[in-house]
């Protein structure tokens, strides 16, 4: 399975980006799935609704699906968190994974750079990160990028786990 991550500290632009990297590479033809690490704790079902009266029940898994889509939670109950590649198997077959944050892991990624952040590029110390998307110039020893300028990036990202080309579909 091909995966890319885009990292980058809080309000770098990393969600942004990942939301026109899957628009613009899904427009291209290739199927997209995401994975999203969350350093909080979250639920995807309320108070009250049936899936998380299973759960607070003590169901080790819920799987609440429709028509329309399904979401499978399971508690963790004290377990260590999940390692990436142990998700990345749960997940069904596409063209491209795009992981937003796992920035410790050592899979290829952009880093989302912003420089109201107040804070120092990740890039120069991690060489898993290929390239910086940034609102302004930096001086790196990798690829940067403008960070709005999401085709190009799409290409860079594209090429680099070797979907690049025409279009999926296409002939070049």
């Amino acid at each position: 399975m091909r995966i890319y991550g885009v990292v980058g500290w809080k309000n770098s632009g990393k969600t942004g980006l990942m939301e026109r990297l899957v628009s613009e590479i899904t427009k291209r033809g290739y199927t997209v799935s995401t994975v999203k690490h969350a350093h909080h704790s979250f639920d995807v079902d309320h108070e009250g609704k049936d899936s998380y009266r299973h759960r607070v029940a003590g169901a080790n898994e819920v799987l609440l699906a429709s028509r329309n889509r399904f979401a499978l939670m399971h508690e963790m109950k004290g377990e260590d968190e999940c390692e990436l590649a142990l998700l990345l198997n749960k997940l069904a077959p596409v063209d491209l994974v795009l992981i937003e944050g796992y920035k410790r892991d050592t899979h290829p990624k952009i880093e989302a750079y912003r420089h109201e952040t107040d804070n120092a590029p990740i890039a120069p110390d991690d060489d898993s990160i290929r390239a910086v998307a940034s609102d302004v110039s930096l001086t790196l020893d990798r690829p940067v990028f403008d960070l709005n300028d999401t085709g190009t990036i799409t290409d860079f990202i594209l090429a680099e786990v070797g979907l690049s080309g025409a279009a999926k579909g296409e002939v070049a």
